[in-house]
Parts: structure tokens; C-alpha cells; sequence
């Protein structure tokens, strides 16, 4: 089973926040267990995740990987995993926490801001997504004692979850469409997918170097969009990607 299928078995093993249904939680510097839940994490760090730590950091793909990652391969798709790599101290603890919270708030992972709240989705025959929330109650926190009150999708909306959600669904699709072939991609191939979502400055070098979007139908804004913003071309790595892998991308056409 890969880390991706045991974190949805175990989110579905919670009890589910129906659509509607409230639940209280408020986390701050004033609850007793504040910074508690911000270590020993087994957090697997999505493309979305990396671009955006790495620029709030000031950071090369490169040295992100380097210095703030543990690198695993998943068995049944063959693509490269990046696991947030904890500090080496008695608490595993985050490297970005610090007495007065997290350092890296306003760049923090999706799976953090989605916490006390799993997020479960499944990808129907027709590539649409469906969703579905659970509550993670762990014994430790006192953030359930709180008087504010939500909503999923409030709380979604209060922690910036719709860009993270949106880029990695996507990412996700791309997952489940290569699982769907039950039979993991060739070691090449890996390199080339985790320069494409993981390395959005070194991929940029290799879009110029071969003439990359020279080759394809596409008009000049979404060109210069690839070669200038970041997130655009990692939506474009993902259509790349299924373009490659898969043959075909409804957003991507190779100039004859």
C-alpha cells in the first residue's frame, strides 16, 4: 500500500464531518497544547506545497530538496514522493516551528491548513472530484474546546485552501490516471516528472533549452505566462505530463 492509499484508508477509519454539520476549534498561541501537533509528522509534501515553501524561503528547488525533504518512490506509480524531513531532536519537531508558532505561516502545506480536518477525495470515471471531511481528534488537543465554530467549507475558505485544493486535485488526477494503468513508470521517467513538479526553476532551463513550447499549440500569453510565473507553469508541467505519459492533454497539442 502506498503512503498516499494509507493516508486515505486512515482518514476514512475518523468520524465524518457530514455536509452542514459544525464542529468548534480555534488554534492560538493562548491554547495550552499550541505548537504540540507540530511535530513527529509524517507530511508528504504535494508540488503546491514545495513551490510555495521554497519561495517564501528564498530557496533553490535544489537546496529545498536538499535541506528540507526525505525522498521515497511510490511502488505503484513509480513517482517521487517528498516527505517533509523533521529536525533531528528529542520531538521530531518541524523545522519551521518556533516558540511563537509557525515561522512559515502564510506558506504553510495544505495538510496543515486543512488540520483538525481530513480531507478524503475520489476521482470519478469522468475525472470529476468529490470530496469528503473528517475530524482529526487527537488525544493532545484543546483546540475542540474553543468557542469558534465552522463549517467545512468555512473553514476551508478561513485557511486559504481553495488555490492549495485546486493545484492539488490536479496533481492528484495525474496520480490516479497512472495508477489506473497498474504498472509504474520507468526510472527515467521519474526524473523527468519530479523536474517537472518539484523543480519549477530547473524545469524553466530545460523548457529553454529545448524549445519546449516552441513545439507546441499554444497562444503567446499562456507562453509567457509558463516562462514568468511559477504556478503557471506548474499547471503546464501537469498538462505536460499527462501529454507524455498519458498521449493526450485536452489543453495541449503537438504542432505537426
Amino acid at each position: 500500500m502506498s503512503d498516499l492509499d494509507a493516508t486515505q484508508q486512515f482518514l476514512e477509519s475518523l468520524p465524518e464531518l457530514k455536509k452542514g454539520q459544525r464542529f468548534s476549534f480555534a488554534c492560538h498561541p493562548g491554547v495550552p497544547c499550541f505548537n504540540a501537533c507540530c511535530s513527529d509528522l509524517n507530511l508528504m509534501l504535494t508540488p503546491y506545497d514545495v513551490l510555495r515553501l521554497r519561495t517564501a524561503l528564498g530557496l533553490s528547488s535544489q537546496e529545498f530538496i536538499q535541506d528540507y525533504t526525505v525522498f521515497t518512490m511510490a511502488a505503484d506509480t513509480g513517482f517521487p514522493l517528498f516527505r517533509l524531513r523533521m529536525c533531528d531532536d528529542s520531538r521530531k519537531s518541524c523545522p519551521f516551528v518556533r516558540p511563537e508558532g509557525c515561522s512559515i505561516y502564510p506558506d504553510r502545506p495544505g495538510a496543515c491548513r486543512t488540520y483538525p480536518l481530513g480531507r478524503a477525495t475520489r476521482i470519478g470515471d469522468d475525472g470529476s472530484i468529490s470530496e469528503r471531511f473528517f475530524i482529526v481528534r487527537e488525544p493532545h488537543c484543546k483546540g475542540f474546546q474553543e468557542e469558534q465554530n465552522w463549517v467545512s467549507g468555512e473553514w476551508l475558505s478561513d485557511q486559504g485552501l481553495v488555490t492549495y485544493n485546486e493545484n492539488n486535485d490536479r496533481y492528484m488526477q495525474l496520480l490516479a490516471r497512472q495508477k489506473d494503468k497498474a504498472e509504474p513508470i520507468q526510472a527515467g521517467q521519474s526524473n523527468m516528472v519530479a523536474l517537472a513538479l518539484y523543480q519549477q526553476d530547473n524545469f524553466l532551463r530545460f523548457i529553454s533549452d529545448t524549445g519546449l513550447l516552441g513545439r507546441l499549440d499554444m497562444d503567446d500569453e499562456r507562453k509567457q505566462a509558463i516562462l514568468t510565473d511559477e504556478e503557471a507553469r506548474l499547471h503546464f508541467a501537469i498538462d505536460w505530463l499527462e501529454l507524455v505519459l498519458f498521449g493526450e492533454n485536452d489543453s495541449l497539442k503537438v504542432l505537426r
